[in-house]
């Protein structure tokens, strides 16, 4: 992983609204490079100072290790949560790609 995609990552992870939740997979989309492992190891690394508790795993729950912290976070900003896991229907944040951060409009 280079700089510039741990920046794409860091920066799209700041732009989940509060009481939204998006996926490790939604974002390797959004930086059209990577998967899902890639956004999960620039997390583990440098995601201390973002929202790092609004992506979570495809199924809806946060990434192992991290369930009660997470949920507990999201929680408070009001995300349905049933039996451990998001219920992503309702508050899975998509933006238009014309609307991510750092993309020309």
């Amino acid at each position: 992983m280079d700089d510039t995609y741990t920046e794409e990552v860091l920066r799209l992870v700041e732009a989940v609204p509060p009481g939204a939740v998006t996926t490790y997979g939604d974002l390797a989309e959004m930086v059209g490079r990577g998967g899902p492992r890639q956004v999960g190891a620039v997390l583990a690394r440098h995601g201390a100072a973002v929202p790092w508790w609004r992506v979570i795993r495809a199924d809806g729950r946060p990434a192992d290790g991290l369930g009660e912290r997470a949920l507990s976070r999201l929680a408070e900003e009001g995300v349905p949560v049933h039996d451990g896991r998001v219920r992503l229907a309702s508050v899975r944040w998509r933006p238009a790609p014309e609307s991510l951060p750092g993309r020309p409009v």
